[in-house]
């Protein structure tokens, strides 16, 4: 029997030609979907004749309530080999294999910069302005040189952020509630006694922390105002680490310069949230990990764990 996969936000078309799915030929029909299904019970409905789902990040959530209504599901594939949108223990109960794929830190660190440095020197605006035949120069550009960068977070991310801040002649500066003058040392950071002295001290801060009951809402309405008023900053990671409520009052009293977002606590986003019409805000639509190189090493590596279960010997298993 011809099992089906279906491919969940395909936003771009291209899960099934940016990687060779002919292997699966004859044993597997595959199914794009390029919308985001916007409920459980829309996604329940898509999805209830399939025995396989691929899921991009960590978009939609597979609660033990959808899980439930999935009967025929077999495999769950997440790109990335981190996902707390799966009840893994759920899956697990209903004979469900989740497995994951290799994911590059390589592309939210490149993005990273593209919106530190758009918000530096006010590259949204001028090209506006440039295209519309508007004022020839409005803005001055905030310095990188000799200027603070704070990172929260000094991981796989956070450490690659560090050596392109060093390479502006940056003075970087680091905090996360684990981190060791020893980590700092090797990656030529300085460590921040505290968050409050990194967000206090620094021109440019950027977070790059994994999501856990901790760090949720660790940069709130009162580190936000231990900001300076010339200060940015760059969410690239997970929305719930900054208080999002905060940061839309942060920037429109402008008690900071700007932020540059690209992860947001729904996505995709309403057309009408507040988000979308925010003052000194450039924001993405969670690009981070988008690159071709990124989802070749996606799609190709989800066909591998298809063809790996199907033979019985399932890889890089998730739970």
């Amino acid at each position: 029997m011809t099992l089906r996969c279906a491919v969940l936000d395909d936003f771009q078309s291209v899960a099934t030609t940016i990687a060779d799915w002919s292997p699966l030929a004859g044993k597997v029909d595959v199914v794009s979907f390029p919308d985001h299904f916007g409920s459980e019970g829309e996604l329940a409905a898509a999805l209830a004749e399939f025995d396989i789902v691929v899921t991009l990040r960590e978009r939609v959530p597979f609660p033990a309530s959808l899980l439930a209504r999935l009967p025929r599901l077999r495999l769950l594939v997440a790109s990335g080999m981190r996902n707390s949108a799966i009840d893994y223990a759920a899956a697990r109960a209903q004979g469900v294999t989740v497995c994951g794929t290799a994911s590059s830190p390589t592309p939210p660190v490149e993005l990273t910069w593209a919106l530190l440095l758009g918000l530096a020197r006010g590259i949204v605006p001028e090209a506006e302005a440039f295209r519309d035949g508007g004022r020839w120069q409005s803005t001055v550009g905030a310095d990188l040189h000799g200027r603070r960068l704070g990172l929260l977070g000094l991981g796989k991310i956070g450490s690659r952020v560090a050596q392109v801040g060093l390479a502006f002649g940056m003075d970087v500066i680091a905090w996360s509630q684990n981190l060791t003058k020893e980590r700092t040392d090797e990656a030529g950071t300085a460590l921040a006694a505290t968050k409050e002295e990194l967000l206090e001290s620094s021109d440019f801060v950027s977070v790059h922390l994994a999501l856990s009951d901790r760090t949720r809402g660790l940069v709130g309405a009162a580190e936000l105002a231990r900001m300076r008023p010339t200060a940015y900053l760059v969410n690239t990671s997970r929305a719930a680490i900054v208080d999002q409520d905060a940061l839309l009052s942060a920037l429109r009293a402008g008690t900071i310069a700007g932020a540059g977002v690209d992860v947001f606590d729904t996505e995709p986003l309403p057309a009408d949230h507040p988000m979308r019409t925010a003052p000194r805000l450039l924001a993405t639509p969670h690009l981070g990990y988008v690159t071709r190189a990124n989802y070749e090493r996606y799609y190709g590596q989800a066909i591998e764990d298809i063809q790996a279960f199907l033979a019985g010997a399932p890889v890089r298993l998730l739970g």
